[in-house]
C-alpha cells in the first residue's frame, strides 16, 4: 500500500508544507474534545459543554468560506497570519473567562471569536497539491494522504487532549492546541514557493456553493458532520457512565482508527468506477457501519464497534474532495473546499448541541440514535442528489 504514496514527495516544497499543514491542523482535532471536557469539568453540563463546542464549529463554519475567498484572491500567507495570531488570541480569553467563572455569555462570546478566527488549513494543503501536481491520478493518491493525515490526527488528538486534561489540569490540553496551531500555520505560511498564486479577478461572479453539485455535497457533509460532532460528545459521556472518562479519547481514537486505515488502503489503488459511484457506496457502508455502536454496552465492544463505524469515513471524505477539485475553477478552489468544511463544521455544530442534550436527557447509549439517524439522512441526501455530478464521468 506504501508504494503510491513514495513519489509524492520528490517534488521540491513538498515535504515543507506537508509536515507544517500536519502541524497547524493538528489542533482541529483538539479544539472541541479541549472545549467539551474544559466546560463540563467547570459547570459541570455537558448541555452546556456540547452548546459551548457548537459555537465554537458554527463560528467556524460561517468564517471558513469568507477566510477561504480572502485566500483565493490575496495569498495564503496574508491571510494565515492575522488569523493564528487572532485565533489564539480567542482561545486563551475563553480559558480565562472559565478559569474566573465568568458570565456564561462570555464563553459563547469567545467561543465564538475561537471558531471564527479558525482556518481550514486542510483545503489550503489540498489546493497546495492541486497547484503543484497537475494529472489526476497523483491527486487521488495526495488527497487520499491528507485524508489519511486527517485521521492520524484525530487519532492522536483526542487521546492526547484527554491525557493532558485530565492527567494535568483542566487548560493544558488548550494550551497545547495553541501551541501546536500556532507552531505550524506560522511555519506553513513561510513555504512560498508552493503556494498557489492569488486570484484577484473571478472569472465567475458567482460562489461555488452555486454550484448545484457543490450544493450536494455540502448537504451530505453537513449530515456528516452531525455524527461526528454528536458522536464526540456522547463517547465523552459513555465512557463517563462506565466509570472511565479518561477511556474517551481512546473510544474516540478507535473511530479514527479505522478511517486512517481505509483511507490509506483507499489511496493506494487505482480506481476504475466512477467518483460518484464510489461516493454513493462510501456513504451506504457509512450507515451501515454505524449500526453495532446503537447495541454496545460496554467500553471494550465498544472500541471495535467504533473501529467499524470508522472505515468508511476516508474514503468518503476523498471522494468528496475530489469530486469538489473536478466541479470547481481552478481560482475558486480555496473557496470550494471551505464550504465542504463548512458544512461539516455546521453539522458538528448541530451535532454537539443535539448530542450533549440527548444525553443529558437520555443517556450516552440512546442518544448514539441521534448519529445513526443523521448517518442515513447523509445517504438519503448523496443517493437524491448524485444526478447531479453525473454530467461527467469521474474517473480519478
Amino acid at each position: 500500500m506504501v508504494g503510491p504514496y513514495r513519489g509524492l514527495f520528490g517534488t521540491p516544497g513538498v515535504k515543507g508544507f506537508v509536515i507544517s499543514g500536519f502541524i497547524g491542523r493538528a489542533p482541529m482535532s483538539m479544539l472541541g474534545i479541549g472545549v467539551i471536557l474544559l466546560i463540563s469539568a467547570v459547570t459541570g453540563s455537558y448541555a452546556t459543554a456540547g452548546a459551548v463546542a457548537a459555537a465554537v464549529s458554527l463560528a467556524f463554519a460561517v468564517a471558513a468560506p469568507l477566510s477561504g475567498r480572502l485566500v483565493d484572491r490575496f495569498g495564503q500567507a496574508k491571510v494565515l497570519v492575522p488569523f493564528i495570531l487572532l485565533h489564539a488570541v480567542s482561545i486563551t480569553a475563553l480559558m480565562l473567562c472559565a478559569h474566573a467563572g465568568a458570565p456564561q455569555w462570555t464563553l459563547y462570546a469567545t467561543g465564538v471569536a475561537s471558531g471564527a478566527t479558525g482556518l481550514s488549513l486542510g483545503s489550503m494543503v489540498r489546493a497546495r497539491w492541486s497547484h503543484v501536481l497537475k494529472d489526476s491520478g497523483r491527486l487521488h493518491t495526495a488527497f487520499s494522504f491528507e485524508s489519511v493525515a486527517d485521521e492520524v490526527i484525530f487519532v492522536g488528538g483526542p487521546a492526547f487532549v484527554t491525557a493532558l486534561t485530565t492527567g494535568v489540569n483542566a487548560y493544558a490540553g488548550l494550551i497545547a492546541t495553541i501551541v501546536l496551531a500556532l507552531a505550524g500555520t506560522l511555519a506553513f505560511a513561510c513555504f512560498r514557493g508552493t503556494e498557489p498564486p492569488a486570484v484577484r479577478h473571478r472569472s465567475t461572479g458567482r460562489s461555488p456553493i452555486a454550484i448545484p453539485g457543490v450544493a450536494m455535497l455540502s448537504a451530505v457533509f453537513l449530515a456528516m458532520g452531525a455524527v461526528f460532532g454528536s458522536i464526540d460528545i456522547i463517547t465523552v459521556a459513555f465512557a463517563d457512565e462506565h466509570g472511565s472518562k479518561a477511556a474517551s479519547g481512546f473510544l474516540l481514537a478507535s473511530i479514527a482508527a479505522g478511517s486512517m486505515v481505509s483511507g490509506l488502503w483507499f489511496g493506494s489503488r487505482q480506481w476504475k468506477i466512477s467518483l460518484r459511484s464510489r461516493f454513493v457506496r462510501g456513504l451506504s457502508l457509512f450507515a451501515a457501519g454505524l449500526t453495532p455502536v446503537l447495541l454496545m454496552d460496554d467500553i471494550r465492544a465498544m472500541a471495535p464497534a467504533l473501529f467499524l463505524a470508522g472505515l468508511s469515513i476516508s474514503p468518503t471524505l476523498i471522494t468528496g474532495f475530489s469530486l469538489v477539485e473536478r466541479m470547481v475553477p481552478a481560482g475558486q478552489l480555496t473557496e470550494g473546499m471551505a464550504w465542504i468544511s463548512t458544512a461539516l463544521g455546521l453539522g458538528v455544530a448541530a451535532g454537539a448541541w443535539a448530542g450533549g442534550r440527548l444525553t443529558d436527557l437520555f443517556g450516552a447509549s440512546n442518544a448514539y440514535g441521534f448519529s445513526y439517524a443523521c448517518a442515513l439522512l447523509a445517504v438519503v441526501a448523496g443517493l437524491g442528489g448524485s444526478a447531479l455530478v453525473r454530467r461527467r464521468q469521474y474517473t480519478g
